[in-house]
């Protein structure tokens, strides 16, 4: 059995300049952090009297080929590297799906890298987070970016520059212990209770920014490229340790977003938010992923208590997290040397 472990993400900012619907134009960037939440991935190779694959997630398939597959990630990681062998696969995650924390990419990453390591590959992360994001952007024609992908292969704090060509350079943004631990005491998280696709939010966007011409194009471009320039700035305040700075930053990423699409946000969240900066003294926040639900980060300087008290009974209960230096790695390899042939 192989079991890998891959982080769950937090964006800093640039969230949605990794569409190929932007990029392509005008270049991406994206500042963005592994957390340490995690999705486990099991592939088992079962014995020969089996004749079926099995997969567990949250539903549960038995197929003869991965042709027969149903879930679309698992069926095109098999598929990409010609996985026919009959084994048992079971993910499980700390979080929630659809909940913005990039669970599609880490999944998607997490199996790769059992793949890889069944078969006896190396598992490279920049080789990983490429072939992840062939399958779901070249592939599945998902609308998705490719942030998820790559800060779940690497970990870490990452500056993420995406060239017109999609090429992605990764760069690592040195954040020390006392910064990350500020992070975490003054950017707190809540769960909104609401979970939802990322697709239709993002299908929005790309249409949008595909469109070439009228209102819709202009204001998401523009959108766009003014949080480009707040992510670009936001990794600058990191770099010097100014988290009051990015605290302030998030509310102008805030407006900006919502600007793109009503869809982005909630009218509760929304209200709640312009009552929490001016009782809590919160700088600035933002829904975690494209928007329209899963979880809400706020930053407070002083009162994170109080806010987690009133968020509590707001029915949004607080999530402790902390950056991961980690991003995907096989935690558990017990294969015998049988399955090594088998499995080339």
């Amino acid at each position: 059995m192989i079991i890998t472990r891959t982080p769950f993400r937090i964006t800093l900012g640039g969230g949605g300049t990794d569409l190929p619907s932007f990029y392509e134009k005008h270049g991406g960037h994206v500042f963005t952090m592994a957390i340490n939440k995690f999705m486990y991935i099991m592939l088992h190779k079962l014995p020969i009297v089996e004749r079926k694959t099995i997969l567990r997630y949250s539903q549960v398939e038995y197929v003869g080929s991965p042709d027969e597959i149903r879930h679309p990630l698992a069926r095109e990681a098999f598929k990409l590297h010609g996985l026919t062998e009959f084994v048992e696969l079971t993910s499980m995650a700390d979080m929630p799906a659809r909940t913005g924390l990039g669970s599609s990419g880490s999944y998607l990453v997490g199996l790769l890298a059992a793949i890889r390591a069944f078969k006896r590959l190396p598992i490279d992360p920049g080789a990983v987070a490429a072939e992840a994001c062939r399958i779901e952007i070249e592939i599945l024609k998902e609308p998705v970016g490719k942030q998820d992908q790559y800060i779940a292969a690497y970990g870490g704090f990452r500056s993420l520059r995406i060239g017109t060509d999609g090429a992605v350079t990764v760069g690592n943004v040195p954040v020390d212990f006392a910064t990350a631990a500020e992070l975490t005491q003054k950017a707190r998280i809540y769960y909104t209770g609401v979970q939802r696709s990322a697709t239709k939010v993002l299908t929005a966007q790309d249409t949008a920014a595909r469109a070439g011409a009228g209102a819709d194009h202009n204001r998401v471009v523009e959108s766009l490229c003014r949080i480009k320039e707040i992510g670009q700035e936001i990794e600058a305040a990191f770099l010097r340790r100014d988290l009051d700075a990015f605290g302030s930053l998030m509310d102008s990423h805030w407006k900006c977003k919502r600007q793109m699409s009503a869809s982005v946000s909630l009218t509760v969240i929304d209200a709640l938010y312009e009552q929490v900066k001016g009782r809590f003294g919160v700088l600035g926040g933002k829904i975690i992923g494209a928007g329209g639900g899963g979880f809400l980060m706020l930053y407070c300087p002083d009162r994170g208590r109080e806010l987690d008290a009133f968020m509590q009974s707001q029915g949004m209960p607080p999530v402790t997290y902390f950056p991961s230096h980690d991003g995907v790695r096989v935690v558990s390899d017990m294969t015998s040397y049988d399955d090594f042939d088998a499995g080339g």
